[in-house]
């Protein structure tokens, strides 16, 4: 494999597995760390690439796993929140509709964090990363049953969490009226 065979396949994947890092890390520099090894790792790996069915499904597997030993060996703790995905641009949107779609962000990320690992990260790989059941479930390494499972639980936590909030929104304000 060539420089340019790398940039091809792999280069584009990369804000990808960023966003992986950091959903299992919580961390951007933990996460910046764990995606230059596994562009490193790739990159030593090339030649064996013609072996490889999916290119991006094993990137991802190979992120999950660095990132998770990255944890174990430090030991690290989830103190931060996760950067980056609170992004509201739009100049249509006034003040006030940013700062609650902002609020809304960061209650979900937060409500996310309490999820299971693996309600948490079948749940980024859905919706954020948009990948398919299989996918997931070639990368979780789980059967797509559980990966279904895991999802539809997922999701309902984190709805009845919102659902509670908002009613608790809708109480407190007529409480004030």
């Amino acid at each position: 494999m060539s420089l340019n065979t790398f940039k091809d396949t792999i280069w584009p994947i990369r804000d990808k597995l960023y966003r992986f890092a950091l959903r299992i890390v919580q961390n951007t520099t933990e996460a910046e760390d764990v995606v230059q090894d596994v562009l490193s790792r790739l990159w030593r790996t090339r030649k064996n690439w013609d072996q490889i069915d999916n290119l991006e499904a094993w990137s991802m597997r190979i992120t999950r796993n660095m990132a998770l030993d990255h944890l174990r060996s430090r030991r690290y703790r989830r103190t931060e929140g996760v950067d980056g995905l609170t992004q509201v641009s739009s100049e249509t949107v006034s003040p006030l509709e940013q700062v609650e779609q902002q609020d809304a962000m960061s209650h979900i990320q937060q409500l996310m964090q309490e999820l299971p690992e693996n309600q948490r990260m079948v749940l980024h790989l859905r919706e954020i990363e948009q990948m398919s059941y299989q996918e997931i479930a070639d990368l979780l390494d789980m059967p797509m049953t559980q990966v279904k499972t895991n999802l539809f639980r997922g999701r309902n936590k984190l709805k009845t969490a919102l659902l509670k909030r908002e009613s608790y929104g809708i109480s407190t304000n007529q409480r004030s009226a």
